[in-house]
């Protein structure tokens, strides 16, 4: 399901911590703090150009939107609500901390009408929390969901981070699956980018930080994709969005503009590999049929895939239907 928001950022003003991975003016591109009279503009100049303004939502993100002064959190809701409604914009999504939640802000945002509430859970083990000062505990988020759950009136969406400061392949399972438990609408997953200024760049730089390897993390991000379709999550994000000032000022990590693709082009890959391995050893050749939207991912960023198999001897042809609905059908494997 395509998602469509009208992104405000609302830097680092409402955040009591300065986690070891943020640096927000980096990671938004703008230390500029909007006001009212911005958020209007944003909004009327978006509902002229947006198709279908009734699917779209009206984000606050950036930043941790239920810890800003409480005057200034009013105002940015204030000034949204003239463009939600009545044919217009669907709503307004929010991205928080799951310590800045409770019934008074909650009965806020129902009145202003938040649609979408977002929670950094980032890690769900206590020991990646504390270690990347968060400042906050897997406990936090558990009982978050279960308040922003109870008033029946928001989509939940969680974020998750893979690759944290002393963050194992373990831990990133155990982070997914505790997740997926509180069975949250759509889910967001960041790889780790290391950016200058910031603590985890420091730990980086003295090399007491040592990341895993790139394709570990591809390889975990495609389980969690994977899951997330069989448990009816929407993944709305995997990975971070390309821009010129992370790609100028990270020191390491997991960026790719394309993160997803390659994971989508991953998974496709596994199940390629399992069928063809139904048909033994020595296969030369191995055709699918995918759906048209799919072929790209089923080929792999770049081809990937193709490259893949033949370095197994193996030539790996790909056709498309529009309307197939099955992710892949079988034409022959020889």
């Amino acid at each position: 399901m395509a998602h469509s928001n009208i992104s405000i950022f609302v830097p680092h003003i409402g955040c009591p911590h300065m986690c070891a991975f943020c640096n927000q003016r980096t990671i938004t591109g703008t230390e500029e703090i909007p006001r009212g009279g911005d958020v209007k503009r944003v909004c009327a100049k978006a509902l002229q150009e947006i198709k279908k303004p009734a699917e779209a939502e009206i984000a606050f993100f950036g930043g941790s939107f239920t810890a800003v002064p409480r005057e200034y959190m009013l105002e940015l809701l204030e000034s949204a609500q003239d463009f939600i409604g009545d044919g217009k914009f669907k709503g307004i999504r929010i991205s928080t901390r799951p310590d800045y939640i409770d019934d008074e802000v909650l009965k806020i945002l129902k009145t202003y009408g938040v649609t979408s509430i977002e929670l950094g859970a980032q890690s769900m083990v206590d020991r990646v929390l504390e270690a990347n000062e968060r400042g906050h505990t897997v406990l936090d988020v558990a009982n978050a969901v279960k308040l922003i759950k109870s008033y029946g009136c928001f989509e939940l969406g969680l974020q998750m981070m893979v690759g944290l400061y002393k963050s194992t392949p373990d831990d990133e399972k155990t982070t997914w699956n505790r997740i997926a438990e509180l069975s949250p609408d759509t889910v967001r997953i960041y790889p780790v980018v290391i950016l200058e200024d910031t603590k985890l760049g420091d730990l980086f730089k003295s090399g007491e930080y040592k990341p895993v390897d790139f394709e570990t993390v591809v390889d975990l991000c495609t389980d969690f994709l994977t899951d997330a379709e069989k448990r009816n999550i929407n993944v709305i994000k995997l990975g971070l969005h390309a821009s010129e000032v992370v790609e100028s000022q990270m020191l390491g990590g997991f960026y790719h503009p394309a993160f997803r693709e390659l994971c989508e082009g991953r998974r496709y890959r596994r199940e390629f590999e399992k069928e063809i391995g139904k048909h033994g050893s020595n296969i030369k050749y191995a055709e699918f049929l995918v759906p048209e939207r799919n072929i790209s991912k089923a080929y792999g960023q770049k081809k990937r895939n193709a490259e893949y198999f033949r370095n197994l001897g193996i030539r790996l042809k790909i056709s498309s239907d529009k309307n197939l609905t099955e992710r892949y059908i079988t034409v022959n494997i020889r």
